[in-house]
């Protein structure tokens, strides 16, 4: 099951997903200019093999539900997102106000 819901912090619009796997979860939140995930983001491929991209990210280990990655700190984070001050421990609420 796919559930896609629209979240607001602190007045900022996000879409929460959530993919409900075979034992597990995969969950996102995202906006326009990045995302925070759950540990199944590989952000070396992003930061290595995709780096011209760009692309703004965080991930989270250990969350299984979307306000458990709100409050997580993040893991590791992409080159892009630590030009915005995103660096591994922001939380995961705090790095998508600073991607807004």
């Amino acid at each position: 099951m796919i559930n896609m819901n629209p979240i607001v912090i602190e007045g900022k619009q996000f879409t929460a997903i959530t993919i409900a796997l075979p034992k597990t979860n995969f969950m996102a939140i995202t906006n326009d200019k990045g995302y925070i995930m759950c540990g199944a983001l590989d952000v070396a491929l992003l930061n290595e093999r995709l780096k011209e991209r760009g692309i703004i990210a965080g991930r989270a280990v250990g969350v299984k539900t979307i306000d458990q990655l709100l409050e997580a700190p993040l893991e590791s984070v992409t080159y892009e997102a630590e030009k915005l001050g995103i660096v591994v421990g922001t939380k995961g609420r705090d790095a998508l106000l600073m991607m807004s």
